[in-house]
């Protein structure tokens, strides 16, 4: 796993990669002096401590050019802010920050919060490993199970629905929630939603992460949030 570190003090930066390196030893930390630093040097990571304010490119800036990059990339990283101020952290939430951790470092908070963002970093590069081989037109189709957002059921067929395409099959819902696992929901019997790919729900509908809005049966909506807080406690990725 590669982990960015990025502040412009120096001290602040030792101490995050010191704390790292307690934790997982086998880890590979990188540590930049400043958002422009980081971003001239074009590397992927999996993790990425920032520092909100920090010279003309502040880590926001840096946040914002990371979610940018990775919109085009089949990738997701965890972005945790490490700051002094607490005003942020709103802001905070526009580019899916994990968490914001607030200077002085508590050691016992960073151990928490770096421990859950490993769990979620691995989960993701598992999820990226997946994928689903369906019958299209007469061929085998590969499918990545990190482009699909929902999978939707009528008229004997099954439709997909991904990061760039729309992709009919026959086949039964039944067959594809026993094959896809607990990453996936089936929250009405016409529709299969993927966890990592929620932005929002309610007692009733469910918001994915392409505009769509797909319909949560009520009598589910317990079993949902019991199912949504499993996953979530395994390391799922949240978008919510």
């Amino acid at each position: 796993m590669r982990i960015a570190v990025c502040d412009d003090d120096r001290a602040i930066r030792e101490e995050i990669s010191r704390l790292i390196k307690e934790q997982a030893p086998e880890e590979d930390v990188v540590a930049y002096q400043s958002g422009e630093e980081m971003i001239n040097a074009g590397e992927d990571f999996d993790i990425s401590f920032l520092d909100i304010e920090m010279g003309e490119i502040s880590g926001m800036d840096v946040a914002r050019h990371i979610r940018e990059k990775e919109e085009c990339l089949a990738q997701r990283s965890i972005l945790i802010f490490v700051t002094g101020y607490r005003e942020y952290m709103e802001t905070a939430f526009d580019v899916n920050a994990f968490h914001y951790l607030i200077k002085p470092i508590d050691a016992e908070k960073f151990s928490e919060v770096f421990s859950r963002a490993r769990k979620e970093a691995s989960v993701f590069d598992e999820q990226n490993k997946k994928q689903i081989m369906v019958k299209s037109s007469g061929a085998q189709q590969k499918i990545w199970l990190r482009d699909i957002y929902y999978i939707e059921s009528g008229n004997k067929k099954v439709i997909f629905h991904t990061a760039d395409r729309t992709l009919e099959v026959y086949g039964k819902m039944e067959e594809l929630e026993n094959r896809l696992g607990s990453s996936f929901y089936r929250c009405h019997r016409c529709y299969l939603v993927n966890m990592e790919k929620i932005t929002a729900y309610s007692a009733n509908c469910i918001q994915v992460a392409n505009g769509d809005n797909l319909l949560l049966a009520r009598t589910k909506y317990p079993d949902f949030i019991k199912a949504y807080m499993r996953y979530v406690k395994d390391g799922g990725i949240v978008n919510v």
